[in-house]
């Protein structure tokens, strides 16, 4: 049973960190978008009045994915939780990096315990 609910929950992580990647890709694309509309602009002599609906739209897009952004880290730490009612509290499914403390205790360091025999 242990075994099942880790294969579940490992297809889960595997998601929801590409997911993750997705939401960051798309708003790297659209800033850049939203970035190089006024560059191309001005580099090319027009009006600002030319193209202001399309800037508006685009910032728009990217404050939307920036929200959902938020929104799939507020998935991710509900998923931390479900992991562990799970009994899978012990289980790295292979973030990048370490999550920071959801508690908001200061950071603690392991220290070397010695073995009992």
């Amino acid at each position: 049973m242990l075994k099942e609910r880790r294969l579940i929950a490992e297809q889960v992580a595997q998601q929801l960190f590409a997911a993750e990647a997705a939401i960051d890709a798309a708003i790297a694309a659209t800033a850049s978008l939203t970035g190089l509309m006024p560059s191309i602009r001005q580099a090319a002599g027009i009006s600002a009045h030319i193209g202001q609906d399309a800037l508006v739209e685009a910032a728009e897009t990217c404050s939307m994915l920036v929200r959902a952004r938020s929104s799939i880290v507020a998935t991710h730490n509900a998923l931390t939780v479900a992991q562990k009612q799970m009994g899978l509290g012990a289980v790295n499914f292979g973030g990048l990096v370490d999550k920071p403390l959801l508690t908001g205790e200061a950071p603690r360091h392991l220290a070397a315990v010695e073995r009992a025999a």
